[in-house]
């Protein structure tokens, strides 16, 4: 399969399996409004997809948050194969994505730094 059409399945099987996740989920104790599919991974053959999730807060129950969506699977396969039509059904596979608490522990950290304005990069030609 071409790259650009694994990226095309990416993108769809994200947006949807976060639609799929709230669908399912909102009127239960699961806080969906602090998950965030920040990516998928489909294989070439469209028969797995590892499925990144951001959670916000809830740092002690990440964990348990991340194997009650391995847990339902299955009924958010279901869901998702009835709205998007590929040849297979990608087995979903739940991790924990920390890479957006981690771009923001960095600028965090540049933003405390203390860079003048006329750093090297802004001083005229003085020699």
């Amino acid at each position: 399969m071409s790259s650009s059409r694994i990226i095309r399945v990416n993108e769809l099987l994200k947006r949807e399996i976060a639609a799929d996740i709230h669908h399912l989920f909102s009127n239960t104790q699961f806080d969906t409004g602090a998950i965030t599919v920040t990516r998928v991974e489909t294989a070439p053959d469209l028969r797995d997809a590892a499925v990144h999730i951001s959670i916000f807060e809830h740092e002690e129950e990440r964990v348990k948050m991340i194997r009650f969506l391995n847990k339902h699977r299955k009924a958010i396969q279901a869901r998702m194969s009835k709205n998007v039509i590929i040849k297979y059904t990608p087995r979903l596979r739940f991790k924990l994505d920390t890479s957006i608490e981690s771009g923001d522990r960095v600028l965090g950290i540049l933003s405390e730094l203390d860079i003048p304005e006329d750093g090297p990069g802004k001083a005229g030609n003085d020699e």
